[in-house]
């Protein structure tokens, strides 16, 4: 059967193969996205072949001035377009001129989504090509600043708004949505939009960006991309009195009829997309967002990424950490000031992957972690009045009310902040973190910026100059003592992009936590040891798209392994065919 595979295609193994027919993720390649297709002519469809002025007003097809004269001629263009011809990169160069002129972030990233929606290959040129540069504009922290004004800067819909006023007819919207074959949707209900609160309908912002960086960091197609936002009412009163609001003017539907819609919604999307599309969960509040993943991950391919992400990309900086801090993760005492999704998210994975290289049971090597909420240390006194996703986490010891007494009391080698509040990790908080240790690891992971709980100058001086430090949001390099340190960012962005394609290329049919642990193990493989002389626990995001093609590739074989991949047979190399699938921003010749 083997040597009849292999004359079948011209002596190759079907096992070697490549996606030359654009067919990444089992998914035809329409719109010519995918590298293996970036040296075909395409045919530039809409409904029918697009052409003249249709064409230039078309995102996906529009090249401005890069349009040859062969082309103009064959898709009557002559005379639409001044006479000059001008390459992507001298596009690219201009527009990036721009770019830089403006002064307030909120109008670079009001600057590239007109961008988006008038030239989406060069939108995704420029963020692919600049992306340490335009990342923090099209993502946190400026999306936060969008989110806040989403309603005075918006232009044409770039997703699907579902409301209440939808129930029982949500199959319908979906359909209503112009592309067929869709890979990943992001979703939110806007009820806890980074460290800002319930923005309502105007969380829209975060699925678009998080969509942005799926296609430029991980390569998965933008026409596979949906982002949705579920409105079921705000409890912002600012937003419930503005006149101007977009969304629904009610208070939130809770309980029942909040669990009927999204009941609705799940199965719809399963009904209209099929299995193996990607659903992930994006700034929901706590207790919706523990019921959610938990009520769904059995039954649909889900993601959490403020539980599960933030969870990956830092065990990763923890696991590439061990590098310079010495011993294994077992040694090392945890502390955690923030207990929602993403601080117990982290921990649990920790004790995961303790576990697994210990073959402890997990319920021992949870005690190695403590946690600290908005009322104090998680002791076992406190288990009654306790959130259930907070109980795992709540080990023998007298009650602790502050961060600090806590730290003196537990003396971790580790200091993580999840909490959502700003200057939380004070002066005094630090300077006993680097009493008790030669290189304490100090984690400032809240977003935006305002929120962080300490900054880089503050981490290094404060410690002086011996703390390992990354936070969530970027901060420029710091200068103590005639050395240079150069802050790490435990973003999402390392981890969620490429973890998206490795489900795609193998066709993953449900998310499992030895996934989420390849994906971080192999993040923390790309760190080299330049970047640890810089002080750095993550590689740079310069090489983010190989760093995702490696995670994809990990993901994907980890899939094949535990028997949950559905693409068969498995690819021969996983990394080789992950870049195959990629999206690339080139422009394409047309016929």
């Amino acid at each position: 059967m083997g040597s009849t595979m292999k004359e079948m295609n011209g002596g190759g193994s079907v096992l070697d193969l490549e996606d030359k027919c654009g067919v990444g993720g089992g998914v035809e390649d329409m719109y010519g996205e995918d590298r293996a297709c970036e040296d075909q002519p395409i045919t530039p469809w809409t409904v029918s072949v697009a052409s003249g002025y249709t064409l230039l007003r078309d995102p996906r097809h529009n090249k401005g001035l890069a349009f040859t004269g062969k082309e103009r001629d064959a898709h009557y263009l002559t005379g639409l377009l001044p006479p000059s011809v001008l390459s992507q990169e001298l596009q690219e160069k201009k527009l990036m001129n721009i770019l830089r002129q403006y002064t307030v972030p909120l109008q670079k990233y009001i600057a590239m989504m007109d961008l988006q929606e008038r030239n989406e290959r060069l939108f995704y040129k420029l963020l692919i090509d600049n992306v340490e540069e335009l990342l923090p504009v099209v993502y946190t922290p400026t999306v936060g600043e969008a989110c806040q004004k989403y309603g005075s800067i918006f232009g044409r819909p770039q997703g699907l708004y579902i409301s209440l006023k939808e129930k029982g007819k949500i199959l319908e919207v979906l359909k209503n949505w112009p592309e067929k074959s869709i890979q990943v949707i992001v979703v939110t209900d806007g009820e806890r939009i980074l460290g800002l609160g319930d923005l309502g309908c105007q969380g829209m912002g975060i699925p678009v960006g998080k969509l942005s960086l799926y296609t430029a960091l991980g390569g998965v197609r933008p026409s596979a991309c949906l982002p949705i936002t579920i409105d079921v009412g705000t409890n912002n009163k600012k937003l419930l009195e503005d006149e101007f609001y977009i969304g629904l003017k009610q208070k939130r539907a809770t309980g029942q009829e909040y669990s009927e819609l999204l009941e609705e919604f799940m199965s719809a999307v399963k009904q209209n997309y099929g299995e193996n599309v990607l659903i992930q969960f994006e700034d929901f509040a706590n207790h919706n967002a523990f019921d959610l993943l938990a009520k769904y991950r059995t039954t649909h391919l889900v993601f959490n990424d403020d539980i599960q992400g933030t969870a990956s990309v830092v065990l990763a900086g923890l696991v590439s950490a061990l590098k310079v801090l010495g011993g294994t993760l077992a040694d090392h005492t945890f502390l955690f000031l923030g207990a929602g999704e993403a601080g117990t998210g982290i921990a649990e994975l920790i004790a995961l992957e303790i576990s697994k290289k210990t073959n402890a049971p997990v319920e021992e090597t949870r005690k190695k972690i403590w946690l600290v909420d908005s009322k104090g240390l998680i002791v076992s006194s406190r288990k009654d009045s306790l959130q259930h996703f907070k109980v795992p986490w709540a080990h023998e010891h007298e009650p602790v009310k502050e961060l600090l007494d806590a730290i003196k009391a537990i003396k971790p080698t580790v200091l993580i902040g999840t909490s959502g509040v700003g200057k939380t990790f004070t002066k005094e908080v630090v300077e006993t973190m680097a009493s008790l240790n030669k290189k304490p690891l100090i984690l400032a992971l809240s977003n935006p910026t305002t929120q962080s709980e300490c900054t880089a100058e503050e981490a290094y001086t404060w410690s002086e100059g011996r703390a390992i430090f990354a936070s969530g949001s970027p901060f420029d390099p710091v200068e103590y003592n005639g050395n240079l340190f150069v802050p790490g960012q435990a973003n999402n962005a390392y981890i969620f992009p490429g973890f998206g394609l490795g489900l795609i290329i193998s066709g993953t049919v449900r998310v499992h936590d030895d996934l989420l642990l390849a994906a971080s193990e192999t993040l923390a493989a790309q760190v080299t040891d330049e970047n640890y002389a810089k002080g750095l626990i993550y590689p740079p995001f310069t090489n983010i798209r190989k760093i995702s093609a490696h995670i994809a590739a990990s993901v994907a074989a980890k899939a094949y392994e535990l028997g949950l991949a559905s693409r068969l047979p498995r690819p021969k190399d996983l990394v080789k065919y992950a870049e195959s699938c990629m999206y690339t921003p080139v422009y394409r010749n047309y016929r």
